[in-house]
């Protein structure tokens, strides 16, 4: 259990307001959440994850209680017909996510060419080490306690998707992102004349350092979904507010906003 989903359980079965330093001690006695160092919990470190999770927790002055849309709002889907990422076999929704989400079945990024499938579904991109990020970014993917940086749907087809978002080949919401955070710029003027002024693109030496890193650094996994991929999207990305996903992401951070905005006026100066 994540600390935040345990400062929940503590809130839901007190039925009242708690101070950082209740919440501590009752979680110290009950154990549903255990530091890897095996020290006690603080009360700072209660603080410190509530003002990450604003979109469940309530602070009043010293209390802390949950919001009355608290939790993740699962959507109500139906049951479609959906397949693993290599094995084609037919899953039911839960198992689609638990085959999706578990560790063992991402590969490397560099791994990519020839196997995603030409299907629509759903991927997650994971990094190997957070702190390969610039600090800022690797210390809010140590507080989320996952290594998830991005969550997306390929309405038509995973090999495309994946080749926008990996390999720069069209416009990846995915690539803009990580290329900003990893400090890139597009060139200057770049998108002047153009009709969509919001897809910059990076110049093509810097694309290729992009995808060395991606290859170098990252993992990917996927599961085919014939329908309802928007439902899943936003089970997904309320649970684990993917560090790079902005759209629909309750956690969504305003530094990858500021850095694509910075990238889109770099490429619309004249």
């Amino acid at each position: 259990m994540t600390l935040h989903a345990a400062i929940e359980q503590v809130l839901t079965q007190e039925k009242r307001k708690m101070t950082p330093v209740e919440i501590a001690d009752a979680l110290n006695r009950n154990s549903w959440y255990s530091k890897k160092d095996g020290s006690v919990i603080k009360s700072s470190q209660i603080g410190a994850r509530v003002k990450n999770y604003p979109h469940l927790f309530r602070k009043e002055g010293s209390l802390i209680s949950l919001k009355s849309n608290t939790g993740i709002k699962k959507a109500i889907i139906p049951k479609p017909k959906v397949k693993a990422g290599l094995s084609g076999v037919n899953l039911n929704p839960e198992l689609a996510l638990k085959v999706l989400m578990n560790d063992k079945n991402f590969k490397s990024a560099g791994e990519l060419e020839g196997n995603s499938p030409d299907k629509a579904g759903l991927y997650c991109i994971r990094i190997k080490k957070p702190e390969t990020l610039p600090t800022s970014f690797s210390a809010v993917l140590k507080s989320r306690e996952h290594n998830i940086i991005y969550l997306g749907i390929a309405s038509q087809s995973l090999r495309k998707r994946l080749n926008q978002e990996l390999r720069a080949k069209g416009h990846g919401t995915f690539f803009r992102s990580i290329g900003a955070v990893l400090g890139y710029t597009p060139e200057a003027g770049s998108l002047s004349g153009m009709k969509n002024q919001n897809n910059y693109r990076f110049a093509k030496e810097d694309e290729e350092k992009i995808i060395t890193w991606i290859n170098k650094n990252l993992l990917v996994n996927w599961v085919q979904l014939e329908e309802d991929l928007n439902s899943f999207e936003s089970v997904l990305l309320g649970e684990y507010l993917p560090l790079l996903n902005i759209a629909g992401n309750p956690g969504a951070l305003k530094e990858v906003r500021k850095l694509r905005e910075h990238c889109k006026k770099i490429a619309r100066q004249i």
